[in-house]
């Protein structure tokens, strides 16, 4: 089985930073795209960001470009989430999300592993 750990959630100021981990057990990153996705309060769960298994691929949701930046270690077999310059809108719980297939895609139905998720929140 398929483990998603994902950490590094906290409270933080606007403006501030913020990394996010996803460690994966029992399968490679390699083997397929990884995803970050979050849910506020009231609202869908939506895409942030994803990296193709080959990691030639990276996409980022239009409301986190420039500010966030998805990488891996696969040699650590771990996915990260660099936020900087948070806004309180990025309050949300975020979950890494992983699929077989290498290709990254932008719905949560695409991902057929997800982690517990962990709870970023901005303060103003």
């Amino acid at each position: 089985q398929v483990q998603l750990i994902e950490s590094g959630g906290g409270l933080v100021q606007a403006g501030g930073s913020l990394r996010l981990s996803c460690a994966a057990s029992g399968r490679t990153f390699a083997a397929g795209a990884m995803g970050w996705f979050r849910q506020a309060p009231g609202k869908e769960r939506e895409f942030v960001a994803g990296i193709s298994g080959s990691g030639i691929s990276i996409d980022y949701a239009d409301s986190v470009k420039g500010r966030f930046t998805i990488s891996s270690d696969n040699a650590k077999n771990t996915l990260y989430l660099q936020m900087n310059s948070l806004k309180s809108e990025d309050t949300a719980i975020y979950y890494c999300a992983a699929r077989r297939a290498n290709l990254v895609f932008r719905t949560s139905s695409a991902y057929d592993y997800w982690g517990q998720g962990t709870q970023v929140t901005v303060s103003t």
